[in-house]
């Protein structure tokens, strides 16, 4: 199976790391989940009823997934292909510069510099726009400007759950964070599949096996076990995720108090975690919310994969409908 490929993965069994959470024991530090058929592992039955529910929510139809040009691909094993094609050299260099300088220290630092919010003063729509600007180094699949891809995943999320004008925005907002390219930061800081700094890569990291050589971490005993220096279980809120346009887009949204439900924040700030919601890695960082909130990020993650294709929107036509939910959500000029 490619890397671009969804997977289902097995969601059952006794707690592999047998955590003290899981078990009920603690001691005081997190109250431990109930009993979900005799057992209270957040890996069993508990995880089980909460991925069902999540899925029941979403009324997801099955294996279905946006239209797909077959100009673009005519199998799904077209998309995130880092075997081949005629962008591989530029996508191999930005994760090779990635994975050698996101370190714990590298993303403590840009937390640091960009937290304040004083880049600029915009709309989310002129967020939007400063995207025409862009086109992501770290994709394969296309090679036009990021803000086409932006109106394409809003509206095969529009298509798909007309009901919920929320996700719709989601769409739209999910790779704005890149607008920090445009302030001058480099690619590989910026763009790209994220995943946690301060322990060692997981098997399904692209490129993991050709492009961590130098990254100093790997070479610090605190950083450089499977679990480094997080705990099982502790939650990806408290993980740090390596520094990009996910990470600070959750921090824009919530930092100007956007009223959108809490599985839009999630999904922003995760997406490009594959990973995780693809790969089926890091599951020994994940608690019960985590796994609750995984079948919402893979139902985005078909709009936000599957919809590039080369037939570009309509931009003026859709941005009227798209204002309305600015509006709604995130009105007026935002601190970046």
């Amino acid at each position: 199976m490619g890397p671009g490929l969804r997977m289902t993965l097995p969601l059952t069994g006794p707690c592999p790391a047998q955590d003290p959470r899981c078990l009920g024991t603690d001691e005081g530090e997190v109250e431990p989940a109930p009993p979900v058929g005799g057992s209270r592992c957040t890996h069993g039955g508990l995880r089980d009823r909460q991925m069902g529910e999540a899925k029941k929510a979403l009324d997801i139809p099955g294996q279905g997934r946006p239209d797909v040009d077959p100009q673009t691909a005519t199998e799904e094993g077209g998309f995130r292909n880092y075997t081949s094609g005629p962008l591989l050299d530029r996508v191999f260099a930005t994760y090779k510069l990635m994975h050698t300088h996101q370190t714990v220290d590298f993303v403590r630092r840009k937390h640091a510099q960009f937290g304040g919010f004083s880049y600029k003063k915009m709309t989310v729509l002129e967020a939007v726009d400063l995207l025409d600007e862009l086109v992501d180094e770290s994709d394969p699949d296309v090679d036009f400007p990021n803000s086409f891809h932006a109106f394409q995943t809003a509206e095969g999320i529009r298509k798909a759950h007309p009901d919920k004008d929320w996700f719709h925005l989601v769409g739209l907002l999910h790779d704005l964070g890149k607008i920090l390219v445009l302030s001058g930061e480099p690619q590989w800081a910026v763009v790209g599949d994220t995943f946690p700094v301060g322990c060692r890569p997981q098997p399904s990291v692209v490129f993991r096996d050709s492009t961590f050589q130098a990254n100093p971490d790997l070479q610090d005993p605190r950083y450089s076990t499977e679990l480094g220096m997080y705990r099982p279980h502790c939650g990806l809120e408290n993980v740090l995720m390596s520094w990009g346009h996910d990470e600070y887009m959750y921090q824009v949204m919530k930092f100007n108090k956007f009223s959108l439900p809490p599985e839009a924040f999630f999904m922003v700030r995760f997406h490009s975690f594959y990973p995780w919601h693809t790969g089926g890695d890091y599951r020994q960082l994940c608690d019960q919310r985590d796994l609750a909130m995984l079948p919402w990020v893979q139902e985005f993650n078909k709009f936000d994969l599957y919809t590039k294709c080369p037939n570009l929107p309509d931009v003026e036509k859709l941005r009227p409908y798209y204002q309305g939910l600015v509006d709604k959500y995130c009105p007026g000029i935002l601190s970046w």
